[in-house]
Parts: C-alpha cells; structure tokens; sequence
C-alpha cells in the first residue's frame, strides 16, 4: 500500500457490527408487516445482497406487479422500527477502536453498505462507532453494490475535499463485497472466519478474523 491518499470502504454488517442474523429476521418481519407473505429467505442466493433488492424481488413475486422506488422510504421507516425492537447489537471486535484511530490519524474512510440508510446508522450507533450520514452509502441508491461504492465513494470526495484518490481500500465479510472489489477494480480486505475459505478461493490476498486485528495492521 502506498502512502499517497488513501480511502478505506467498509461494509457494515458482519464487518462492524454482528447484525447479520438479527438483520435477516428483521427483513422477513418488515417484509410481512407490509403484506408480503411469501418471502424467500435464501439471501445469500440473491443476485444483490441488498435490502432494495430484497424489497423489489419478494414485492414482484408476490404481487404481480412493477416495484416502485417510492417504497424505499415506507420500507427504511418500517425496518428502523423493527430493528429497534430488538435489543441492541455489539460491535465486531476490534470495530470502534479501528475507525477512531483512523480519524486519529486523519485517514480517509467511508461506510458503503446494502442496508437502508436509517437501520445501517443504527446499527453503527448502537456499537459507538462514530459516523456521519454524509459518508455512509446504502441500497437506497442503487439495487446492486457496484452502485453504492461507487457512491461512497463520490460522497467521500465531497466530504474530505478531495478530487481523487490514490488507493482505495474495500473492507468486507462477504463474497459479494470481495466481488464488488474486484469489478471495481478496487484492493479488499476480508474479515470474519465464516466466509474465509470462500473468500481466500475467490483471490482474497488480505484476511483477518476480526477488526482488532485489522487494527493492529493500521499501527
């Protein structure tokens, strides 16, 4: 890694925060409290891994008809509440000590998730992991997660001034995060031991079980 401006991208969920499995449930519930009773729960097979996609895909299955993106809000609303409902979630080890010391050390970093915006800055909230909604990137703005690292990290230039970026750096548990890297043409970092092997198979150079060790990586 160079030394020249550098934006690290981190996924949220199993990344930062241990929301994977409550997250899912609380998807189905929010997807049945507005009408949609047949629901496929197979979310690792889906061809984005993303809650728009999840609401456009259950949504035309079981209605028949076109999805319209005006649902997006109705269903952001709905999911905060469901999430709320729960008690609150931990942090990934090592998640909050890694993004302080980033902004310690004045590095450039964003969040580029296929969450909502309001449960994925709950979620971050709930384990003190600081953030600001102007850096957090979600499916509200595109079905697939090409989309919204792309506005990560347009967002990120915004927010730090900058017209480009020397490297930039993607943070993630899930194969979908190594492949969007790789699309994009981006470095990734994998983190978690549930999708290691998976990732290391798919060209994954950089691992660590947890963002403690990532952490110790940035020192």
């Amino acid at each position: 890694m160079n030394n020249g401006k550098k934006l690290f991208i981190f996924d949220i969920d199993g990344t930062l925060t241990d929301s994977v499995a409550l997250y899912h449930q609380v998807i189905i519930d929010t997807l049945k409290e507005l009408g949609i009773e047949k629901i496929d729960t197979n979310f690792n097979a889906y061809l984005h891994h993303t809650d728009s996609y999840a609401l456009k895909l259950n949504f035309e299955q079981n209605f028949n008809e076109n999805f319209e993106d005006s649902l997006l809000d109705k269903f952001d609303d709905l999911l905060e509440k469901q999430f709320l409902k729960h008690p609150p979630i931990s942090e990934i080890n090592g998640a909050k000590n890694a993004i302080d010391s980033l902004r310690m050390a004045s590095q450039f970093f964003c969040f580029a998730t296929g969450s909502l915006p309001k449960p994925a800055q709950i979620k971050l909230n709930q384990c003190n992991i600081w953030n600001s909604p102007e850096l957090i990137a979600t499916s509200k703005t595109s079905l697939n997660r090409e989309g919204f690292v792309l506005d990560a990290i347009e967002r990120s230039k915004l927010y730090y001034d900058v017209t480009h970026f020397d490297e930039i750096i993607s943070v993630g548990d899930g194969i979908w995060d190594l492949k969007t890297a790789q699309n994009l043409d981006l470095d990734f970092i994998g983190i978690g031991l549930k999708n290691k092997e998976l990732l290391i198979q798919n060209g994954c150079e950089i691992w660590f079980e947890d963002m403690k060790d990532f952490y110790s990586f940035l020192k």
